[in-house]
């Protein structure tokens, strides 16, 4: 339940971590109830783009940058057609937007979309938390929600756990679109649609690929009934251990050796198809500068990240697969999770961060070229 922000700054709000720790705030946004999965963002601009990604579904987000708002909110930057987290965390909002982009509030926007939140908090007290806790599930409370504190833990530890949780078909599209080549059309690819932001199919089309884009549920045959030159799978929310529909489906695709480029929660995915495991991170990585080291160059990259789950692959070996073999091609230099995967017998890679450069930055933009690659070798 939730109603307008009208006055929301002056309204008391509290926001009440699984474990029992409570901050006290002030409402921002919507006013009301809201629960998820805690996590913060260490990008210091981008959250229209960060809120607009539907791989933030059911996560309440932690802004570490202290003033947040400035920039207010435009129709360019959306990512989808919706606001996707679950609440909203800053320390300090931003009284008036500065950008001759700006048509609105980061408020206003909020409050218009019924997403509940909380300002005037120590966010960086919260974040030391939730990196010697780990994420976990959070609840906020403002207004005709906040009165019965007593209630407010247990119904924070009722609400649903990240792990376990199968969400994908409920942020793709239910309905097939097609996204045309700009300019001269060379390629199509069908896109399996987990979660997609909408930069991704417009970085294809810049380079003179048709994209088709499917829902979640797409078969083999709903993919191949496009006539695909390569296929995508897109970033996405919840636990890769339950998306036991799209492993099968690109087992198909692989199976073909038609040339298949995975985002994010398709790194998971093309993980789990050539046999790994996956497993959840103590608190994820989120934020637009993770430093990346692509091992096929040795070049580091800075790249944005949003994932709380990541796969339990060998960084210091070549697996053989049910596809030939597969190795680690990229790496967080922060901590060593596996952030890229690829084939060495078949036209089959991913990342599991985003170079759709959304809200940046364009370092790993080059992931496009080399999917292009792949399908000019295949044609050749």
């Amino acid at each position: 339940m939730t109603t307008s922000s009208r006055g929301a700054h002056r309204t008391p709000a509290v926001l009440v971590l699984e474990d029992g720790r409570i901050f006290r705030g002030r409402a921002y946004g919507a006013v009301g109830a809201t629960f998820g999965e805690a996590v913060f963002s260490t990008g210091m601009t981008g959250y229209q783009e960060t809120l607009t990604d539907p791989s933030y579904h059911r996560q309440v987000v932690v802004m570490t940058a202290p003033h947040v708002g400035n920039t207010g909110i435009n129709d360019e930057d959306m990512e989808s057609k919706k606001i996707w987290v679950s609440g909203y965390v800053v320390r300090d909002p931003a009284r008036v937007p500065s950008s001759w982009r700006s048509t609105r509030t980061l408020d206003e926007e909020l409050a218009a979309q019924g997403v509940v939140g909380i300002s005037g908090i120590d966010t960086r007290a919260l974040t030391r938390h939730l990196r010697e806790r780990g994420a976990m599930r959070v609840g906020i409370f403002s207004g005709q929600a906040l009165p019965d504190e007593g209630t407010l833990l247990t119904e924070v530890r009722q609400a649903p756990e990240m792990s376990g949780a199968d969400l994908s078909a409920e942020v793709a599209t239910t309905e097939a679109y097609v996204v045309p080549a700009i300019g001269e059309k060379k390629f199509t690819v069908a896109a399996v649609d987990l979660g997609i932001k909408g930069m991704t199919p417009h970085r294809m089309a810049e380079r003179g690929i048709e994209v088709h884009v499917l829902p979640a549920t797409a078969t083999v045959d709903d993919v191949y009934a496009v006539d695909p030159d390569g296929v995508f799978f897109s970033n996405g929310p919840g636990d890769p251990s339950t998306a036991d529909h799209p492993v099968s489906v690109m087992q198909g695709v692989l199976e073909r050796g038609t040339p298949l480029f995975g985002i994010c929660f398709g790194n998971q995915i093309l993980g789990r198809a050539l046999g790994f495991g996956t497993f959840k991170l103590k608190y994820g990585h989120r934020g637009i500068n993770q430093p990346v080291q692509d091992r096929t160059t040795g070049k580091v990259e800075v790249t944005a990240h949003n994932h709380g789950f990541a796969v339990d692959a060998p960084l210091d070996q070549v697996s053989d697969t049910p596809y030939g073999r597969a190795e680690v091609s990229h790496v967080c230099l922060n901590d060593n999770v596996v952030e890229g995967l690829q084939l060495l017998d078949r036209p089959a890679f991913s990342v599991q961060y985003h170079p759709e450069a959304a809200a940046g930055p364009h370092d790993a933009a080059y992931l496009f070229d080399r999917f292009v690659k792949l399908m000019e070798g295949q044609r050749a």
